[in-house]
């Protein structure tokens, strides 16, 4: 299999000089253990607790094992032992040399609660999400960086709607890049299936897998809307408050994420609930058992399967600016919305809508004139639809549409 760079690896690398852990995070099979071993300092061990002998080691002799005679140590799959926590921050409490140790979680480590100790003020935790599209064509992560300047690229190859879908069903799992629809389809239900049924027991105790599997497919149905907690429940015969604790194990374990609202002190007509998405798209094609025609003939499935697209590509993006950007989305009672809004450490705001469509007209962007002449007329502001077509458009005061390959040009 081709190996392909990260966005995140320089981050790695900057990290392991200025903090004394770093925390490499993400869903399993995205490419962690590659990206450690490769971003790491030459002078570095690297040991897995996904290794039973390794594991059992950890949790009998957790300072035993942390002693190393290298610079930095590779803990990989730190969930499988969540007691070594308290270990490291003893470690690197009587030695404050940077770089100490990189290690990988499939899961929110900080949450699970067999960690007692935090290692707050110690440590830099890094996400890695599955393949963006800049990644696998190689490209730098500009596109926010040159969108707050007005500057949009177009892609050397034109990328149609019909395109655009494809990539959305294909997903960014590495493992699933030479495979057909059916064998992708196999690896993710599979996935899916492993990591419920015997990963999860690593971070909580549940004893109702099959409720949780139906409220992920659910969830796959609904990634892109906003969080009608009562409309889901609907379909599953659960309590609200497992509901709310299903919720926070999925994104946990970076399946899935929720995107707050912009929200305004002094414009009391904003709606406060999350919208949610999906961590990736093939899980959703698979979940849902998508194909080309299923979805380039039902406008609701492309317009979510697209904009959920679209989410994973701005965030891998985000996630390589640490505290750069802020993410959000806005939508109002009268039901006026901007999909995205980007806020940069200066302040400036970036409204983003998602379009499937390849054709693009003056009402189209009502919405982010009304976003920028009402809530953000105070601050610098530039409106974005990204749709399926090829052309850069510009239209007067700061709005554009630009086709979304532009993302990875």
């Amino acid at each position: 299999m081709k190996l392909y760079k990260r966005w995140q690896e320089n981050s790695i690398r900057d990290a392991l000089k200025n903090s004394r852990v770093v925390i490499l995070t993400g869903s399993r099979q995205c490419g962690k253990t590659t990206l450690a071993k490769s971003a790491s300092l030459k002078n570095s061990t690297y040991k897995t607790l996904d290794d039973f002998s390794q594991r059992k080691f950890a949790n009998l002799d957790p300072d035993g094992f942390l002693k190393k005679s290298s610079k930095t140590m590779i803990i990989d799959e730190i969930q499988k032992a969540p007691e070594l926590i308290s270990s490291i921050k003893k470690v690197v409490d009587e030695n404050n040399n940077n770089g100490q140790f990189l290690i990988t979680g499939s899961s929110n480590i900080q949450a699970n609660p067999a960690v007692r100790e935090s290692l707050a003020g110690r440590v830099q935790k890094i996400r890695l999400r599955t393949f963006s599209q800049g990644e696998k064509n190689q490209k730098e992560p500009v596109f926010l960086q040159n969108a707050f300047k007005g500057i949009f690229i177009n892609n050397k190859r034109n990328y149609t709607r019909d395109d655009i879908i494809q990539l959305a069903l294909d997903g960014g799992y590495p493992i699933t890049f030479d495979k057909d629809l059916k064998e992708k389809r196999i690896w993710y239900l599979n996935y899916i299936n492993t990591l419920i049924e015997n990963d999860l027991k690593d971070i909580a105790n549940i004893k109702r897998q099959s409720a949780l599997k139906d409220l992920l497919k659910i969830l796959a149905s609904w990634s892109s809307k906003y969080m009608e907690k009562n409309a889901i429940l609907s379909s599953l015969s659960i309590t609200k408050q497992t509901f709310d604790t299903y919720i926070s194990i999925l994104e946990n374990m970076y399946l899935a994420e929720r995107v707050n609202p912009y929200l305004i002190n002094d414009y009391q007509y904003v709606t406060k609930k999350d919208k949610l998405y999906i961590c990736d798209t093939g899980i959703i094609s698979s979940l849902l058992n998508l194909n080309f025609n299923k979805v380039r003939e039902s406008a609701d499935i492309v317009g979510k399967l697209t904009e959920t697209f679209v989410f994973n590509e701005l965030s891998s993006n985000i996630d390589c600016f640490f505290n750069e950007y802020n993410l959000y989305h806005y939508r109002d009672k009268d039901n006026r919305e901007v999909d995205f809004v980007i806020e940069n450490s200066d302040g400036d705001l970036l409204g983003i809508e998602v379009k499937s469509g390849v054709n693009i007209d003056n009402d189209s962007f009502k919405h982010l004139k009304w976003f920028k002449n009402n809530i953000a007329k105070n601050k610098n502001f530039i409106g974005i639809i990204l749709y399926t077509g090829n052309n850069i458009i510009s239209q007067k005061d700061n709005l554009f549409a630009v086709p979304i390959s532009s993302l990875w040009a």
